[in-house]
């Protein structure tokens, strides 16, 4: 029996990349060992920018790797795979990814409002993809689960009045249990 290739893996995706317009790395997670050190990536980065950034579509072929990816007012963003990887596997990713951070952002995809909410940016392609791995290609459910993870604060006046009102009506219960 002949050999069809390699393997197939859970290890979907190598790396999920934002970029500004001028190609500057604003977010980049790689998930192996393909760019080790930060000058590949780097390298990496400044070549998939140059191809893509005039382009008109959506998926790519570079340096033996698929990669899909979408530009976004002054954004870009790339969900890059194996070269053997459905490309509409990625777009699930890549989709995923615009549509989660559009709510997120309050519709505002742009590099100002990602800076501000970076931390939650960080949160949303972890929900996705988590080394290497499709976690989740639902928009909703993404947000579903940050919403259940970023509770709102809490008001903490309320909260120590309730705490202190709770206590005296307890010391009370007593106090009145003990004379009878």
């Amino acid at each position: 029996m002949e050999p069809t290739g390699p393997e197939p893996t859970l290890y979907t995706v190598k790396a999920l990349l934002i970029l500004d317009s001028l190609g500057q790395r604003l977010l980049a997670k790689y998930y192996d060992g393909t760019f080790p050190t930060a000058r590949e990536q780097a390298a990496f980065e400044r070549n998939i920018f140059s191809q893509t950034q005039r382009a008109g579509g959506e998926v790519a072929s570079l340096e033996g790797l698929t990669v899909v990816y979408r530009s976004s007012v002054d954004l870009i963003f790339y969900v890059v795979g194996g070269c053997q990887e459905n490309e509409l596997m990625l777009l699930a990713v890549l989709s995923c990814l615009l549509d989660a951070l559009s709510h997120l952002l309050r519709k505002e995809v742009e590099k100002r409002c990602l800076l501000d909410n970076m931390e939650g940016t960080f949160l949303v392609v972890d929900e996705i993809v988590d080394r290497g791995v499709i976690l989740e290609s639902d928009p909703q459910q993404v947000i579903q689960r940050l919403s259940l993870r970023v509770p709102e604060p809490a008001a903490y006046g309320f909260v120590l009045f309730d705490y202190l009102a709770g206590s005296s009506e307890r010391r009370d219960t007593r106090d009145t249990g003990d004379r009878q």
